[in-house]
């Protein structure tokens, strides 16, 4: 049942998707400039070449059948081919998807890494030193931007410190074997150490600089849901009968406390892999942010309109993954 109700959720979004890949299409349209000329640059392109192009890309003919033959070569496989990179979109975004999840994932450990032990903790004692000190840290770490908070680490830790190198996956004096294309993982199963420790150093400073804010949000939900949770009938059921406090906190009062917390990282999970285009370009990270930002400059429209597509599908996945762990932390909810 469980499964034929996922199936559904997923069949529903359907039409969520295709509405952002049209507005997508068309604002796109709506940008300033010929995109012949500004994919040519320079080139000094004769009229016949560029009338040429505008045919191979179908930008001589109307929008509806524009958006039409880009919707039906999506359900051939086909994502277009990039005339700026010279090459398929679908191979582009294969290459980039590895660097910006691996990104992705280091923030998301490192957010949850702080922001639990963080949110336990401060509940367990409000009002405290610690409690102020870490909700207003909490505060500041959301009020930062983070193109700010990566020019600051940039300046303070790879520039004046020097501990850690300013751009990049990999230092030029490292190479390793592509296995799944996350350059740490692979660095683990081919043996590579020195490769391996390079490549956690070139991840950490944007890993954090993504992870901040997150772990902030998501340490102050723990904090408010396990506030709320310890004052329920059945935390105080089983302390009276005998249950140990770590045990109560961890068994009664955690799981329930962490509904709202999974709703909050389900969202901020979408919202960072959709959102890093900012932090892959200052730290000059090949993922698909920094792919999507070139591409819009360059006016590629086959390479955006795909990877907004992919952006608006990993929104939908994420919610879903939310809603199913629900099911798992309360089987009374339904999904």
């Amino acid at each position: 049942m469980r499964l034929v109700r996922v199936i559904e959720r997923l069949l529903g979004s359907i039409p969520v998707i295709l509405g952002v890949l049209i507005i997508v299409f068309f604002f796109m349209r709506l940008l300033p400039g010929d995109p012949v000329e500004i994919m040519l640059g320079d080139s000094a392109a004769s009229i016949s070449e560029m009338e040429s192009l505008r045919q191979e890309l179908h930008l001589d003919e109307p929008l509806p059948k524009q958006l039409w033959l880009f919707i039906s070569g999506l359900f051939q496989g086909d994502l277009g081919y990039s005339v700026v990179k010279r090459q398929p979109v679908l191979e582009l975004i294969l290459e980039t998807i590895p660097p910006t999840v691996e990104l992705t994932l280091a923030a998301v450990f490192m957010a949850i890494l702080i922001a639990l032990p963080v949110g336990v903790l401060t509940s367990l004692r409000p009002g405290s030193i610690f409690d102020r000190a870490t909700m207003s840290g909490a505060l500041l770490g959301i009020s930062m931007p983070n193109f700010w908070l990566g020019l600051i680490l940039i300046l303070v830790f790879c520039v004046h410190l020097g501990w850690f190198p300013t751009s990049g996956r990999l230092g030029s004096d490292f190479t390793i074997a592509r296995v799944t294309g996350f350059l740490t993982l692979d660095a683990i199963l081919t043996g590579n150490w020195a490769a391996f420790w390079d490549a956690v150093k070139h991840l950490l400073i944007p890993a954090t600089t993504l992870g901040v804010a997150f772990a902030a949000v998501l340490a102050r939900v723990i904090r408010s849901s396990m506030l709320e949770v310890m004052r329920m009938e059945y935390v105080t059921a089983a302390r009276a009968k005998g249950v140990p406090e770590t045990a109560v906190i961890i068994k009664h009062a955690l799981r329930n406390a962490m509904i709202p917390a999974v709703t909050v990282a389900g969202l901020e999970v979408g919202k960072l892999l959709g959102g890093n285009m900012i932090v892959e370009t200052i730290f000059s990270w090949p993922g698909l942010g920094r792919l999507v930002v070139s591409s819009i400059f360059s006016r590629d429209y086959v390479v955006v309109q795909s990877a907004v597509m992919l952006y608006a599908l990993t929104y939908v996945m994420a919610n879903l993954t939310v809603d199913v762990v629900y099911t798992y932390l309360n089987p009374k909810i339904e999904l």
